[in-house]
């Protein structure tokens, strides 16, 4: 086994298509966007993604495009700011070191260090897998068909390698009962070192800075839409703005109106998936496809360790050649492995999504107090914490 392509040029896939071509594999990368997006919410390295970092030597890269608070400001609906809740730099409330960046950067730097090393291919997606035990014939949009030892889907909750290999969404994602927009404010913020968070029950308003702009986040409680498709941007809009349409506190009206105006716009419902079984064949998932809690679960995080955990089980159950690649007659081995293994990363992350999303979007006002309060002693424990000596 050699060949391995990977649908999804996100998280998981760049630090998959790194580690493979290490290990002497011929990783290939296929993204539907026609570059690396500009768009999405800041997203935390830590945990078993930081020795993944490290060993692939970005982490000084991380650290340059890390965003720039060390604080959370609540915002009352008269904008009024509330107290400051320090965030202890490089590290959670909890006192766990992590590096929080923009998601986007995050992919780019990714796709930075695996580019030389895999063949990209974007504008390109999958379309047909015919598969036998062998491997796997490969249909796609544009390109030409090709087959491959082994097909990973890296392409996110809407998965189209699922889709086509396990069968339609509806079968394995759970709406949550919550959305998220993110775009661009477009426009400095008076404190570039504090997140303001404005809340009104089942409803989440956030401005949050980076190191050149600040991104606007809507975070809101909502029914599962029949039908919805992700890629209606048009769709989007509406829901967005019907849900937050009595709201005239604050700045609220101002956000809306760049919600209209936005030419970058991400949205999409949160998501649990629940899968059986990872891998089908010699067809298998990896990440927010395999295991996600869009929003809740350290997604990032997790995608950047399973791709690791795929990736050595590969190399451990396959015999080098000759030509200084790898061989198996099986993967089946491996697949199991990687598994076992990140299923229990994954699994408790599951387990926490629905509270996760009420501490996040409380429906109540005294729900939201209280989350408040329990904010502010975390993040003093946190401090606490980060002071001990090792």
């Amino acid at each position: 086994m050699r060949t391995i392509l990977i649908v999804g040029a996100g998280v998981a896939g760049p630090t998959l298509a790194y580690w493979l071509a290490r290990a002497g594999f011929q990783p290939t990368v296929v993204e539907r966007a026609q570059g690396q997006r500009s768009s999405g919410n800041p997203v935390d390295v830590r945990g078993p993604a930081l020795p993944v970092a490290e060993r692939m030597g970005i982490v000084p890269a991380l650290r340059e495009a890390a965003t720039t608070v060390t604080a959370m400001r609540l915002i009352d609906a008269r904008g009024r700011r509330g107290r400051r809740l320090p965030m202890p730099a490089g590290r959670s409330a909890a006192g766990t070191e992590e590096i929080e960046v923009p998601r986007a950067d995050l992919a780019t730097i990714l796709y930075e260090a695996a580019r030389d090393h895999a063949e990209f291919r974007f504008d390109e997606t999958v379309t047909g897998f015919a598969q036998d035990p062998d491997g796997v014939d490969v249909t796609f949009e544009r390109s030409a068909p090709r087959r491959f030892d082994l097909v990973v889907g890296a392409d996110g909750l809407h998965s189209t390698v699922r889709r086509l290999a396990f069968g339609p969404e509806e079968q394995f994602v759970r709406h949550l009962g919550v959305y998220v927009a993110t775009t661009p404010l477009g426009e400095p913020v008076d404190h570039p070192d504090e997140a303001l968070m404005y809340n009104t029950p089942g409803r989440l308003i956030s401005v949050h800075p980076s190191r050149d702009h600040a991104l606007l986040a809507f975070i809101f409680r909502g029914a599962a839409i029949p039908g919805f498709d992700h890629r209606d941007g048009a769709l989007h809009k509406r829901v967005l703005l019907q849900a937050y349409a009595n709201d005239r506190n604050w700045l609220v009206p101002e956000y809306l109106e760049r919600v209209r105006s936005a030419e970058d716009l991400y949205f999409d419902s949160v998501g649990k998936v629940v899968l059986p079984s990872w891998t089908t064949g010699r067809i298998t998932l990896l990440g927010d496809a395999a295991a996600s809690v869009s929003l809740f679960g350290d997604g990032s995080s997790m995608a950047m360790a399973g791709a690791r955990t795929l990736a050595d089980a590969l190399s451990e159950t396959a015999t080098p050649t000759a030509a200084g690649g790898r061989s198996s007659s099986d993967p089946g081995t491996a697949l199991k492995r990687y598994e076992t293994e990140h299923r229990r990363r994954t699994g408790p992350k599951g387990r926490n999504a629905r509270l996760s999303a009420a501490l996040v979007v409380p429906s109540t006002r005294p729900g939201i107090a209280l989350r408040n309060a329990a904010a502010r002693l975390a993040i003093r424990g946190g401090k606490q914490a980060a002071r001990q000596p090792a």
